[in-house]
Order: C-alpha cells, then sequence, then structure tokens
C-alpha cells in the first residue's frame, strides 16, 4: 500500500482533518469517519490546560472536542493556532505537550491578522527551538521554496506549504511553486489551507504533495459529512493519477484511434 510515511510513522491515509467550525460535535465526528483520515488537528488553545508550578500538569478537556475524538483511532497533531510569534508558539507547543497530548506540533505563527499569512522569519526561529527540545514540528509556511527549504535544514520532520489563505477556499494559486516544493524536498510536502472542494484536493496530489490538510472546506459545507468522503476519494484520486504518470501536454489534437495503415488511405 502506498502509505504517507513522516517521522517515521505511517499513515495509509494521505488526508489531515481539523475540530474546528463545525455546527456540532456529532457533525464533526460523522465527517472525521467519512473522511477516512487518520491524523487530526487540534488548536491547543481550543483545550482549557493549567500549569502549576511545582504541581505537575493538568489538563481539562473541552467536552465540544477532545471527548469527541477516539484517540485509539485517530492520531493527535497539536498545533499553535493563534500565536503571532516564536516566543508564543513555542510555549504553546511545550504546553500541548506537557498536558500529554503529543510531541508532534504542526507550528504556526502568523504574521498578518487580516491575511494570516506565516510570518516566516519567526517560523523558522521556533522550528529551530522545537527540534532541538524532540518535536516533531509541521510547520505551515508560504508557498515559497526557499523557506520551505529553510525549514527543513531546520530539522522540520515535513513542510506545509499553503494552498491559498486560510478557510478562503481558492485552491492552489501557485502551482508551479507547489511543483517546486515537491521536486527538491527530502521531507513530506503537505499542502494546507486554501482547499475548497475536491477538485483542490486532487490537484494538490496530482501536484505530487504527499498529503492535504483541510478544516473549513469540509467544516464549512452545506454538507460536511458528504464533503468529507469526496475529500477522501479526491485524495485517493489525485494521489493515483500521480504515480500513474499523466500525458504530455499538446497544443494540437492526437487522434485516440491512429488514422495510419487503415484500407483505402
Amino acid at each position: 500500500m502506498d502509505n504517507l510515511v513522516i517521522a517515521g510513522k505511517t499513515f495509509s491515509s494521505r488526508l489531515i482533518v481539523g475540530t474546528g467550525k463545525y455546527s456540532s460535535p456529532a457533525v464533526m465526528v460523522k465527517a472525521h469517519e467519512a473522511s477516512g483520515a487518520e491524523m487530526i488537528t487540534v488548536a491547543v488553545r481550543r483545550v482549557n490546560i493549567s500549569v502549576p508550578g511545582a504541581g505537575g500538569t493538568t489538563r481539562t478537556k473541552e467536552a465540544s472536542l477532545l471527548d469527541y475524538i477516539d484517540t485509539s483511532k485517530y492520531f493527535l497533531l497539536p498545533n499553535t493556532a493563534g500565536c503571532y510569534s516564536a516566543e508564543e508558539a513555542i510555549r504553546t507547543a511545550r504546553l500541548g505537550r506537557e498536558a500529554g497530548l503529543s510531541n508532534w506540533v504542526k507550528l504556526e505563527v502568523i504574521g498578518d491578522e487580516r491575511t494570516l499569512f506565516p510570518d516566516n522569519e519567526e517560523l523558522l526561529e521556533a522550528t529551530r527551538v522545537l527540534v532541538g527540545e524532540g518535536f516533531v514540528v509541521l510547520p505551515y509556511t508560504n508557498d515559497d521554496p526557499v523557506a520551505c527549504r529553510k525549514l527543513e535544514e531546520a530539522g522540520a520532520a515535513a513542510v506545509m506549504p499553503l494552498g491559498a489563505p486560510i478557510g478562503s477556499g481558492l485552491g492552489i494559486q501557485n502551482v508551479n511553486n507547489i511543483r517546486i516544493i515537491r521536486e527538491f524536498a527530502r521531507v513530506p510536502v503537505i499542502v494546507d489551507a486554501g482547499v475548497g472542494t475536491a477538485s483542490d484536493a486532487a490537484l494538490a496530489m496530482e501536484l505530487g504533495a504527499d498529503g492535504v490538510l483541510m478544516n473549513t472546506a469540509i467544516a464549512g459545507a452545506q454538507d460536511p459529512v458528504a464533503m468529507a468522503e469526496s475529500m477522501k476519494l479526491a485524495v485517493r484520486a489525485g494521489r493515483l493519477a500521480y504515480l500513474a504518470g499523466r500525458i504530455p501536454r499538446k497544443a494540437y489534437a492526437s487522434a485516440s484511434s491512429p488514422i495510419e495503415g487503415l484500407v483505402g488511405r
């Protein structure tokens, strides 16, 4: 089977889904099941965590979130959503690990409130620190091949370039950059943010991405459960198409049934 492998951990699904924006926990659970995903990302700041000084670490779970995720079935990927500096993101990642969520982290350091584009300078600093502390770091970054290369050199276990701004549903805006990132990366490339519908997910995979992470495209759909299933199928189809190898693009027609050798010609 063609599995996704990140930091030595194997996943049969190449789709990663989120937990925000669902109309109810019940809908979220059904969408997760329909997606076939094995990894679910959750914002550390959406979990009530308290860390008393010398008394150890205590986590109180939000009933609307973690109590609805079967951790024997799904792998949790904590994220540092809402952080605007390396210091803030590092602190949030540490809290998640101390609370027992995971030593993996989807690292987000936002640089602009309106576009939610990453601050790559702060992101790189946070990656270096967290990798040095033993975290498995998956940084969310711009679709910039140079930024992705620097993050990989800093020890990132995967790079997660955006397809378009978070929650925009615009689909992949810079196809060539995603292709270049995949060509030179030696770690998995996971397209994160901007997917709106199944064709966007399929395109990401056809470009060679190793996986796709999404939340709004599923949670915000009129029928999240149906959209989750469509994303599962799109990711699989896109991956198969990439492995199969598409035909070259040509400026002119090429007959499906060649006429050379036909009688009477």
